[in-house]
């Protein structure tokens, strides 16, 4: 599971050496990973005053916040608690389509966000006749293709390097739920429970909810239950509760254990 330091970070702050964590033992080798938040630099000493060609390369925040630590995975991150999302390229978004025109739908990340670009033909086998009508108000799950600081930022619903759409696309049905962005990379990790600490959503699957959810590091979250509204609800409140909570893992199965009593589910 992962920690966090009380030291807080502004952008710009070079993270001290004694505060990253050491490679697993079995590992000793093992290249630190760094997360959101962070980037290398690289220095080069001075000609003036060194006749080294050595370089030294240092780990720098440009986001606020303590650092979070994943000893087993040997990765450090700092946690989003930006109120704005800034895309980046290759993050998973949900966008909101707000009109189309010739060649593009033109999508919001985030209410008075500046518009994104969906090419009509970024969709698996997406063609003239067979792309996806899309309606104002239509829910896309993307991913961001390009975001540069004097360009529009460009979506799109397939994988670049396979042309498949990986569950990316138009999201029909379901509801929709405003989560922080630190929240969102937590349900974003590949091992939810052992590098971010949430358990609410397997707890509530083994006490038999069956729901589909799609998360977008933009700060929203689509989930869809086989139950109906009723449950499709349960489980999104249920989500906002721990996030708004900042509940830990008995906390939360807390939660799974309250709402799968109101469902009538679980035993």
């Amino acid at each position: 599971m992962s920690t966090l330091t009380d030291q807080i970070f502004l952008p710009g702050d070079t993270l001290p050496s004694t505060i990253l964590p050491l490679p697993p033992a079995n590992k000793p080798n093992q290249t630190l990973k760094l997360g959101p938040g962070l980037s290398t630099s690289t220095s080069h000493p001075s000609t003036s005053t060194s006749t080294s060609t050595s370089t030294s390369t240092s780990i720098t925040a440009h986001t606020p916040g303590p650092l979070a630590t994943l000893p087993k995975k040997h990765t450090i991150w700092i946690p989003s608690t930006h109120p704005r999302y800034t895309p980046q390229p290759g993050d998973r978004v949900l966008a909101k389509v707000h009109h189309s025109s010739s060649d593009f739908h033109h999508c919001t990340l985030a209410p008075h966000s500046p518009p994104t670009l969906l090419p009509h033909l970024a969709f698996e086998n997406a063609s003239r006749k067979t792309r996806p009508m899309l309606s104002p108000g239509s829910l896309v799950y993307a991913r961001v293709l390009s975001a540069g600081k004097n360009t529009d930022v460009e979506l799109t619903c397939v994988n670049p390097s396979t042309g498949k759409g990986e569950g990316m696309g138009e999201l029909k049905g379901g509801m929709v739920f405003r989560v922080s962005l630190g929240m969102a990379e937590r349900l974003l990790m590949k091992r939810q429970k052992e590098e971010g600490g949430v358990v609410l959503l397997e707890g509530l699957a083994e006490k038999g909810c069956v729901f589909e959810m799609a998360v977008g590091r933009n700060g929203f979250c689509w989930v869809d239950s086989e139950g109906g509204v009723r449950e499709t609800l349960a489980v999104g409140k249920a989500l906002v509760e721990v996030d708004e909570g900042n509940l830990g893992v008995e906390g939360q199965r807390g939660v799974v254990r309250r709402v799968v009593g109101e469902l009538g589910k679980g035993g």
